[in-house]
């Protein structure tokens, strides 16, 4: 496979997947445990809690980032579907398709699907993931009532400490939309995705 090149749209692969079981990811089952990758000390206890739930090995690279591709990038992405169904998507091997972590919107839970270290296959662009990291957020751009203040409140305070982590001002040049890369055809976040409130959570935290 030609990681080099961008992967086909993440809406096509994502759109028409058959629900997920609601039980593939309720809270406080053995699927919740603290990301591997994370360091010990303060920028591990600076993440907000995070439940390991790996994609399937075929939909993203393994890597050795920062020291193979440098990240300096946080990319904000909307999934179009419910979190049930990108956790199925995202461990579907045939998908080719992958993010970092995504948010759930009814309270604010994060799975983490790819480790930071890996270059997940979420932007469509292949310079622009193995230098970034890919948050999805439950939901669909066109359904302000998906954005709650669980899920704004916990996304920033993950952003905010991947900025910490890596070194990235936490500002709109380093913080961006999946709409914002090079060559994309996709509109995520969309409109109603409140940049200004976002990013004060994320300079707060």
């Amino acid at each position: 496979m030609q990681h080099e090149s961008p992967q086909p749209s993440r809406r096509r692969l994502l759109t028409g997947a058959v629900a997920a079981a609601a039980a593939l990811v309720p809270l406080g089952t053995g699927l919740a445990h603290a990301a591997p990758h994370r360091s010990r000390g303060a920028l591990r206890a600076a993440y907000p809690d995070v439940h390991w739930t790996p994609a399937a090995a075929a939909n993203f690279t393994a890597a050795n980032r920062p020291e193979q591709y440098a990240i300096d990038r946080v990319i904000i992405h909307v999934t179009q579907e419910t979190y049930a169904d990108t956790v199925e998507i995202f461990q579907n091997p045939k998908k080719g398709v992958s993010a970092h972590y995504c948010v759930r919107s009814a309270d604010g839970y994060i799975g983490q699907f790819v480790r930071e270290k890996d270059v997940a296959w979420h932007a469509g662009n292949w310079g622009y993931n193995t230098r970034s990291i890919g948050i999805e957020h439950e939901g669909w751009v066109d359904r302000p009532q998906w954005f709650t203040d669980a899920m704004y409140e916990q996304s920033a305070l993950l952003t905010a400490a991947i900025c910490t982590r890596y070194g990235i001002p936490r500002d709109r040049t380093h913080i961006i939309g999946h709409v914002e890369v090079p060559g994309t055809d996709h509109t995520d976040p969309g409109p109603y995705w409140n940049w200004a409130r976002y990013m004060d959570l994320v300079q707060a935290a």
